[in-house]
């Protein structure tokens, strides 16, 4: 498995175990639940600061620009750091960053300041990234080739479950925990609004220590186990002779998969980080914040039983026309929870998430074929475009406060449509570059 490093022609490479060392496998595959829940505990954190600082849906999509922009800065220099440090010692910084920005939501809610709870996230996003620019080749390598895909499978299905937990323990002790609201129409200034703020932030206090202790204890546990030695080499690139290097924009279906990724990533975010508030809205079902971020646990539940049934699929049908039918299903049920109200509107944007299960990871894969000794730098460019994470629920935010949270459905509806188009045509390796049997495996 190979790491890009920003502003270098090298590329991390390591030899694979002959074995597989499950020790090793179980240790890397809790820090997958980790930060899979850190990530997703933001859905049930964007409502409450919402709440807490009157904000709208625009300002509140701040947070998933802090969180997700992480991966597009921090990505390229932690592929750089492994080659540095190695695997292990990079994981450890992953987890003390972790641990840091955690932490630094203790006196963001101290002090009740919405700037310092956004530079929490940075640092706790930065952790994130760094792990998984580390743990996610580190798993491919810890046994043989042909079993590289089995092993990232189960570890993402721990990511997965972490993703499922977190809304309903964020939905508890954030949600639920929270001081009493301010009566409606009740107004408050000066002093009494930011005792009533640092009030209303303290539930944000527990999760977040509980995480930076969790978090701690691992990089101990990271940093004190025996992991097999893997050794990291300089990979051949042409430039090494001073032959011209083929560039990564010369393959359409990579820069095609990239903006699937950048657009997908975008339209997953935005229906979670809006999924609360929806549920909550008067106009659709209504419900008490605590109870709707408990119901979000079925979307990303969904999510994980979509992996195992997507897994089993695939073994017959062809891996583009699964990424198809899976976009026009998604996009079919945003369709039905936009044009419905009430449970109804609830249970199909719910089950979104059983779509979206096989989307990343098909994508990815389809847009890496066949790019030989480029695959590096395209699967760095694939990172990056996680950033639509950042990005999209900014959009949607817009269109929120605009026409209402309702209506703001037709953003990641409209996302869905290029899920389709990819999974139809645009992953199609092209007659001027390089093809073999792996272009008559997917059709």
């Amino acid at each position: 498995m190979a790491i890009v490093n920003a502003g270098s022609a090298r590329t991390v490479s390591a030899h694979p175990a002959d074995h597989t060392n499950y020790g090793a496998m179980a240790m890397v595959t809790t820090l997958f639940f980790a930060w899979g829940f850190c990530t997703v505990l933001n859905d049930a954190v964007i409502p409450h600061l919402q709440s807490v600082f009157d904000l709208s849906y625009v300002q509140a999509s701040l947070i998933q620009l802090a969180f997700f922009s992480s991966y597009f800065v921090f990505a390229l220099p932690a592929g750089k750091l492994v080659e540095w440090i190695g695997y292990q010692r990079t994981m450890v910084v992953g987890l003390v960053l972790m641990a840091s920005g955690a932490l630094l939501f203790v006196p963001a809610a101290s002090v009740a300041t919405y700037a310092f709870f956004l530079c929490a996230e940075v640092v706790l996003a930065a952790g994130v990234t760094v792990l998984q620019v580390a743990a996610n080749p580190y798993v491919t390598i810890l046994g043989p080739p042909e079993t590289a895909s089995s092993r990232l499978n189960l570890t993402q299905a721990f990511n997965t479950l972490g993703d499922s937990v977190a809304p309903y323990i964020g939905g508890v002790l954030i949600l639920g925990g929270a001081a009493a609201a301010l009566p409606r129409g009740e107004h408050l200034q000066g002093a009494a609004l930011t005792a009533y703020r640092i009030q209303q932030a303290a539930s944000i206090k527990l999760p977040f220590i509980a995480i930076a202790s969790a978090a701690t204890v691992l990089a101990l546990a990271v940093a004190l186990f025996r992991f097999p030695r893997i050794a990291i080499t300089r990979e051949f690139r042409p430039t090494d002779l001073g032959v011209k290097q083929e560039h990564v924009w010369n393959h359409p279906h990579l820069y095609l998969g990239a903006i699937g990724i950048f657009i997908y990533v975008g339209a997953e975010v935005s229906i979670g980080s809006y999924m609360v508030k929806y549920f909550a809205d008067p106009k659709i079902a209504g419900l008490p914040l605590e109870r709707a971020a408990k119901l979000v646990t079925f979307y990303w539940f969904g999510m994980m039983v979509g992996r195992f049934i997507g897994s089993a699929a695939m073994q017959r049908i062809a891996a583009n026309k699964m990424l198809a039918w899976s976009g026009l299903g998604a996009g079919l049920l945003v369709l039905a929870s936009l044009l419905g109200t009430g449970y109804f509107a609830v249970v199909t944007i719910l089950a979104v998430g059983l779509f979206n299960s096989i989307m990343f990871p098909t994508i990815f894969t389809l847009a890496v074929a066949e790019l030989g000794p480029l695959t590096g730098r395209g699967s760095g460019l694939l990172v990056q475009a996680i950033v639509g994470g950042a990005v999209f629920p900014v959009f949607m935010g817009f269109l929120a406060d605009k026409f209402g949270i309702h209506r703001s459905l037709l953003m990641p509806l409209l996302c869905y449509l290029y899920v389709i188009y990819y999974g139809w045509r645009g992953y199609r390796i092209r007659p001027t570059e390089p093809q073999t049997h792996l272009q008559a495996l997917v059709e």
